[in-house]
């Protein structure tokens, strides 16, 4: 019988994660499922009891929590699998702001249907990115996307707001960036073999795609194909990010002329002008970064989806 770990972030979405703990536990015994749960008491915790899981023989670690939570627990894995310490398949029960990764991974929004899914255990096997630079020169893991310049900005303001959670939170942040982060930084992209320099309000690189709870970034991509999908906004002025907000919630924003869509295995990007605030996951990955290497690896991690 399958062993499952539930890593549980207590403090995510304004507390969801800890107040979601009863209806875990009794969606979780209803399904006869044999399971241990554990409570995250620190930033980067995730990690370390996603690998000790894998290390205590568990078949499947669930993070329950938000993007942040479900990203540690993600990193832990695919580390436990580098290191040579063994492997476990992947799951999140989203109780957090965006819930973004859940969602690119297929997996349910709503707690029962989630918990249903884990017990049906339809599986498959995803790429997960890998991001170098800013706080993390060795490297980060990310399942659904890195944002640098705009939707980081967003995000980092989105958390401030105490009185706000998921995706009205991050509407309300947009609006308020546009004030804040209006000049864009020059940055030079090489992609394809191809080098481009522009000025950017927004480089997204997905593997999933949604960030932000709600805007599109990659309305087409999946993450089993072995590339990433690029969305580019160029510079524009205040008004014309008003306008292109609803495209971005719609997933129509490619024909918009002043973005960039492509798909690559790698990236790099570096500031020539300003710098780079970035996030992976919703994780902050440097405020103000110079260079970040972003590379796809296929076939990495096995996913309970529905």
């Amino acid at each position: 019988m399958a062993r499952y770990k539930i890593i549980v972030n207590p403090t995510s979405g304004r507390g969801e994660g800890g107040r979601s703990v009863p209806a875990i536990e009794e969606n979780l015994k209803r399904l006869g499922l044999d399971y241990d749960l554990v409570l995250t008491e620190r930033p980067l915790h995730a990690i370390e009891l996603a690998k000790e899981a894998v290390a205590d023989g568990y078949d499947v670690v669930v993070a329950a929590g938000g993007d942040g939570t479900a990203n540690e627990v993600l990193n832990g894995l695919v580390l436990a699998k580098e290191q040579g310490v063994g492997e476990a398949a992947y799951y999140v029960i989203g109780v957090g702001r965006g819930n973004d990764l859940a969602f690119g991974m297929k997996m349910p929004a709503d707690l029962d249907e989630a918990c249903q899914a884990l017990a049906e255990d339809k599986r498959m096997i995803v790429d997960v990115g890998k991001v170098t630079g800013g706080l993390f020169p060795d490297g980060r893991y990310f399942g659904n996307g890195v944002g640098i310049g705009f939707d980081a900005v967003v995000g980092f303001e989105a958390v401030k707001l105490k009185r706000l959670s998921g995706f009205p939170s991050y509407i309300v942040a947009a609006l308020k960036t546009i004030f804040l982060y209006y000049k864009a930084p020059k940055v030079e992209i090489e992609v394809n073999g191809k080098t481009l320099t522009e000025k950017t309000l927004m480089v997204s690189v997905m593997n999933g795609r949604r960030m932000g709870g709600g805007f599109m970034m990659a309305p087409e991509g999946e993450n089993d194909d072995g590339v990433f999908d690029l969305c580019i906004a160029k510079e524009v002025g205040k008004l014309r990010i008003f306008t292109l907000i609803p495209r971005f919630m719609a997933g129509t924003q490619a024909t918009e002329e002043p973005i960039i869509t492509d798909r690559m295995e790698k990236i790099v990007v570096r500031a020539i002008e300003g710098s780079l605030p970035a996030h992976a996951d919703g994780e902050t990955l440097c405020e103000a970064g110079q260079e970040l290497v972003m590379e796809i690896l296929p076939k990495q991690i096995e996913v309970i989806y529905s």
